[in-house]
């Protein structure tokens, strides 16, 4: 089994995955709109200003999307096959696994409350979602 492939952290990203090696979902707010964002760059998506920095935030989120992959890829085994888009309380959107619950549509609900958890892929440790309940 091969393993599965890592994301590559970029200058841009590193405070992202630096985050989450300790355990901490970190994402980009803008001090001029006072608005949370995501996926990192160097100015705000919302009103262009540069003056962004990175905070820590909550890890609590919603289920907006998934879906059930069905067909494993080599080195992807052991990946959880839910592929899920989720909403943090603070507003972004993520692309993400849900972990810890049977993948099937009776387990998966619209809206569901998630907690953030961690795991490790190679040499990145990357945010997932359980549901909260679940959390620890």
């Amino acid at each position: 089994m091969t393993a599965p492939p890592a994301p590559k952290p970029t200058p841009e990203t590193a405070p992202y995955w630096e985050g989450a090696r300790a355990g901490v979902l970190r994402i980009q707010h803008c001090s001029a709109c006072d608005r949370h964002f995501f996926y990192p760059r160097s100015f705000c998506r919302y009103c262009a200003s540069s003056s962004v920095r990175w905070v820590d935030v909550s890890g609590r989120a919603r289920l907006v999307s998934y879906i059930i992959n069905q067909r494993p890829l080599p080195g992807f085994e052991s990946l959880s096959p839910v592929i899920a888009l989720v909403e943090l309380v603070e507003g972004p959107r993520l692309m993400t696994n849900i972990v810890d619950v049977t993948p099937t549509p009776e387990n998966l609900l619209l809206d569901m409350d998630l907690q953030v958890a961690f795991e490790e892929r190679g040499d990145v440790v990357v945010p997932v979602f359980r549901p909260e309940e679940l959390a620890e």
